[in-house]
């Protein structure tokens, strides 16, 4: 079977061949027939592979969460690309932004000065992508917070960390096993555990 026809799409089709310089971030909504969740990684279209239950339960968890939990000037989103530069679009699997970011009933990405918490729970496909390229990514265009989620024993551990101004890169402030009991970006208190009650 061809890797076209297990995207629903006949055997004639042609794969998008990136531009010379690489793909920009406008281009990701003019792009026939992406599959959903496909990202830009220094201009080269990144395809998400099937996600496991415990990646999709963590990513329900921390979004309902942080939705339930932020201030009023705070918005949370799941899997929502957020424009870093020209060729870099990344989509957090949760995000934080503020209220008033330019998102309108119609827009497809948040800009990086609206955005405060990025997060990623890795998966087995993207583990450089999520501990090395996008947490430096997101640094440099200055997100304040980002969490790294890893699994053990079938639990979330989320790894904090802290943007340091002067160095414009993070620092971690923590590991947290079980409960996630924050005071920035503002109170946060999840039960990492409660990630097994719908299982």
């Amino acid at each position: 079977m061809s890797a076209a026809r297990e995207y629903g799409l006949d055997d004639d089709y042609e794969w998008p061949r990136p531009p010379v310089g690489g793909w920009t971030a406008d281009d990701l909504d003019e792009l026939p027939n992406l599959p959903p969740h496909t990202e830009l990684i220094d201009g080269s279209l990144v395809f998400v592979s099937p996600q496991t239950t415990f990646h999709m339960c963590t990513i329900r968890l921390l979004d309902t969460a942080l939705f339930n939990q932020a201030p009023d000037e705070f918005d949370a989103y799941r899997e929502f690309t957020v424009t870093l530069d020209k060729h870099n679009r990344p989509e957090p699997d949760v995000l934080v932004a503020r209220v008033g970011a330019d998102t309108g009933p119609k827009r497809t990405r948040l800009l990086p000065q609206d955005v405060i918490l990025a997060v990623e729970v890795v998966s087995e496909d993207s583990e450089v992508r999520d501990r090395e390229v996008k947490p430096r990514k997101y640094a440099a265009v200055g997100i304040p917070y980002f969490w790294r989620v890893e699994e053990a024993n079938g639990l979330p551990v989320v790894y904090v960390y802290e943007l340091d101004p002067a160095t414009r890169a993070y620092v971690p402030t923590g590991i947290y096993h079980d409960k996630l009991t924050l005071a920035v970006p503002f109170p946060i208190d999840i039960d990492l555990t409660a990630i097994n009650r719908r299982r």
